[in-house]
């Protein structure tokens, strides 16, 4: 199997070369992306059956006619993604285990082999998890990266990713689903919990987007081209400031009735802690019950509890406790050396 894989990626990484090449930022995405897979399916290997599902969403939401009648009247088609699927080696047919939707972060990213410590450390405590590249993702070529919603239909793709797992696969128990996720998968995180509280137990939003509008006016113009081009949302905040905030998760504070914890620290450097302080101020205006912890200057900035440093562990062993208080996970990891043993084999 590892010999497959190495040279699988040695193949890869020659027509990663030969697109550079050529100049097609596409085409080496999508090398990019069979690369990452490779790579996670590797290091999960040991203790997860690892499965990549085509999954199908709403519509696009913006669809620009071609003049050709057989195209147009297909307009309204679902469109597609894939999800990565871990499964724990050790569950039993005849028992029920949590699940947990875990969104990747990044406007224009997809779920990578970064997560990989993370991801062990949440299989081996016996939940299954299901990471979609909803839609906008990179890798999947141009029209796909141009499907881009966000704030908007992306959060659809991860609810169908979530009903996938809990219609299809009787260990799955759907008295035990979470979401998580860090960045853009933070605000993933916040708006589904938030809009569909049914679908969910509880939910940790780290590092949370919680603020388009806002967002864009601290961040490059360069990265404000994300939004307004054709094929997005088109117009700025200031243009349509009602599309910008429909796309927020501080527009939805008053409908949180089900367990969140937020994280954020002082010296973020991507999703500023002024950012999440509107969230948690929202939240807590409407007078919601929810945890919240502002770190101050962190080593890692924006990815200080991501991070593989001890300081980092320990605070992702807080959000595994979290988390185990409403998902019941077969095997909760309690100690330092129990999150460094599964996440890195040693400790």
């Amino acid at each position: 199997m590892k010999r497959l894989l190495l040279l699988s990626f040695f193949l890869l990484a020659g027509n990663l070369l030969s697109a550079q090449e050529n100049n097609s930022n596409f085409a080496t995405q999508t090398v990019d992306r069979k690369i990452e897979s490779l790579l996670l399916i590797e290091q999960m290997d040991d203790i997860a059956h690892v499965d990549i599902v085509r999954l199908a969403g709403p519509a696009p939401a913006y669809q620009k006619k071609s003049g050709t009648a057989f195209k147009d009247s297909l307009l309204g088609n679902p469109l597609k993604f894939y999800s990565y699927v871990f499964i724990p080696k050790n569950v039993k047919q005849n028992k029920k285990y949590p699940l947990l939707v875990f969104p990747h972060g990044g406007v224009h990213s997809n779920f990578t082999s970064g997560s990989v410590h993370i991801l062990r450390e949440m299989v081996s405590q016996g939940y299954i998890v299901i990471a979609p590249d909803y839609r906008g993702s990179t890798g999947y070529g141009r029209s796909f990266y141009e499907n881009i919603d966000y704030g908007g239909l992306e959060n659809e793709d991860v609810m169908a990713a979530r009903d996938y797992m809990v219609e299809s696969y009787d260990i799955v128990d759907p008295d035990r689903v979470g979401i998580i996720g860090w960045s853009h998968g933070g605000m993933i995180t916040l708006m589904n919990l938030l809009r569909y509280p049914e679908k969910f137990v509880c939910g940790y939003a780290g590092v949370p987007v919680s603020d388009v509008a806002y967002r864009l006016s601290y961040q490059t113009p360069e990265y404000s081209d994300n939004y307004t081009v054709e094929y997005h949302i088109g117009a700025t905040p200031a243009e349509k400031p009602e599309e910008y905030a429909r796309r927020s998760p501080v527009t939805y504070a008053r409908q949180l009735v089900r367990p969140l914890r937020i994280v954020t620290c002082a010296n973020d450097d991507d999703v500023s802690v002024t950012e999440v302080q509107r969230m948690i101020d929202s939240l807590s205006f409407h007078g919601r019950d929810f945890e919240y912890k502002v770190f101050p200057k962190m080593p890692g900035a924006h990815a200080f509890e991501r991070i593989d440093s001890m300081e980092a562990c320990e605070i992702r062993l807080d959000t595994y406790a979290f988390l185990a208080r409403y998902l019941n996970p077969p095997k909760p990891i309690r100690t330092i050396k129990e999150l460094r043993k599964a996440g890195y084999l040693y400790h």
